[in-house]
């Protein structure tokens, strides 16, 4: 039984079949029987669909009734007691090998816009495959991947699970999961994958007395596919390890083969300023504000958005208040700090772009759209103390506070929401094509059903900058 089990949790989205899903038993009725005797078999087996078996010129054929056909034959002139249900059954099935994978069944309902599959063994019908018993499947399948992670015995390990996170998001957003949902999961998961990286490469000892922190997107849980790593570890006070420099180069480098891309400015563990005793690191935060060095507002944001996934979180917690105490009083630092949420300007001909279908000048979805939102709530979240980490957080905390108009908030979490849907959406298919994915756009490869959106998510973002103007004075600056 133990091994079956362990079988079943290391059962990946690459390889389930179709008949590991929840595949409904078959339930047949008669083409010849009318709609209300058909309702009635319904009922008495609490199904929603049945298989019609019918014969049509000589030929035996297989076909669907739904409830949503019995909806349309409510409207016909036949009252349905004198309606055959093969008058209304659709016998066009789209059919799938119960070994077949997950993922083709999938693709098949998305291809043929279908919400039921036929599944066979062979040619022995096993039953129906519904679009949610699927849906649900995949997302119950995250556990699996959670369970490989906490039993990984090697870094091998964790990259099959790392890949395995990276297929889960490409299902669950072809499946119109929300993005926040699927970000809310992928968070989770890359969390403890890098908790259980850390444990596999550092002794207990190192572990104890340290907090590994995950920084920027990832620390606000808004990260989905992977981008460039921003991690961190802070150690307690007079604590030492002689071979921490090689931990660490061994953990980021793990990363890189997981597909987490090396931080092009170095803020990683292997960067000796991203791996300090919580004292130097409590002088470090001064620096960065009061010192000459221009990185020093990039380095504050990156870390503000810090979360803790392995060791002692009350260290963050004391780096966290000591920040606390150096901006009180600070507005005309957090003014500066806030200005940069306003950096990036639309074109003069922007608004109108949106509108053509040809345009292929590409725009930048992140500068323009997300980073005014997370940095200009960031800026906010900064003044008024405020402890969440994911902006739509934030926007709640600082809207309880009376920082920030309820309606503004609303629309930004929206905003905020569906460009980060866009952005995925842009992203997958870029690596489904072999690209490197990135944050420019062209409006000429969007719907119109995405225009529009975003025409007025990015109103949405302009509205914020002007607010952020006003609030923090940025026109003195």
């Amino acid at each position: 039984m133990a091994g079956t089990e362990a079988q079943r949790e290391m059962l990946s989205l690459m390889t389930a079949r179709v008949r590991d899903t929840f595949v409904r038993r078959p339930l047949f009725v008669d083409g010849a029987q009318d709609l209300v005797a058909v309702c009635g078999v319904l009922a008495a087996h609490g199904a929603t669909d049945a298989l019609v078996q019918d014969v049509q010129d000589g030929t035996p054929r297989l076909g669907i009734f739904t409830t949503t056909d019995l909806r349309d034959a409510l409207l016909r002139q036949t009252p349905p007691q004198e309606t055959p249900v093969r008058a209304v059954a659709h016998f066009a099935l789209v059919e799938v090998q119960a070994d077949a994978e997950v993922f083709e069944a999938l693709w098949l309902m998305v291809k043929h816009r279908v919400h039921r599959l036929l599944v066979r063994d062979g040619t022995q019908v096993l039953g129906v495959l519904g679009q949610l018993d699927l849906v649900s499947f995949v997302a119950n399948h995250s556990y699996l991947i959670a369970q490989q992670i906490e039993h990984a015995q090697g870094v091998a390990d964790l990259r099959e699970a790392a890949v395995r996170i990276d297929e889960t998001i490409a299902l669950l957003h072809g499946s119109g999961i929300r993005v926040e949902r699927i970000t809310r999961l992928v968070t989770e998961l890359n969390r403890r994958l890098f908790a259980r990286l850390w444990a596999l490469l550092a002794p207990p000892a190192l572990v104890q007395a340290s907090c590994l922190l995950v920084m920027g997107s990832e620390g606000r849980g808004e990260q989905i596919l992977k981008t460039d790593q921003d991690n961190a570890l802070l150690l307690r006070e007079g604590f030492e390890w002689p071979d921490l420099a090689d931990i660490a180069a061994q953990f980021n480098a793990a990363l890189c083969s997981f597909g987490y891309p090396p931080c092009p400015g170095g803020i990683m563990l292997t960067t000796p300023l991203w791996r300090q005793p919580l004292p130097a690191f409590r002088q470090t935060l001064r620096q960065w504000l009061y010192g000459p060095d221009a990185d020093g507002p990039l380095n504050l944001a990156i870390f503000f958005d810090a979360a803790a996934v392995a060791g002692d979180e009350s260290l963050l917690a004391a780096a966290r208040e000591h920040l606390d105490l150096l901006l009180a009083g600070q507005d005309s630092y957090l003014a500066r700090f806030a200005a940069a949420a306003d950096q990036f300007q639309e074109p003069g001909n922007f608004w109108s772009r949106l509108t053509r279908n040809r345009d292929d000048t590409p725009l930048d979805i992140k500068k323009l759209g997300t980073f005014p939102i997370v940095h200009g709530v960031r800026a906010l979240a900064l003044q008024y103390r405020v402890r969440e980490q994911g902006s739509a957080a934030r926007l709640a905390a600082l809207q309880a506070q009376g920082r920030i108009d309820a309606a503004l908030a609303r629309d930004l979490v929206d905003a905020l929401h569906f460009l980060m849907g866009l952005r995925l959406s842009h992203q997958l298919r870029q690596r489904a094509a072999g690209e490197q994915p990135g944050n420019a756009v062209r409006p000429a490869d969007l719907g119109a059903l995405e225009r529009e959106p975003l025409h007025d998510a990015l109103a949405i973002v302009k509205r914020f900058r002007v607010f952020l103007r006003q609030h923090f004075h940025l026109d003195r600056l």
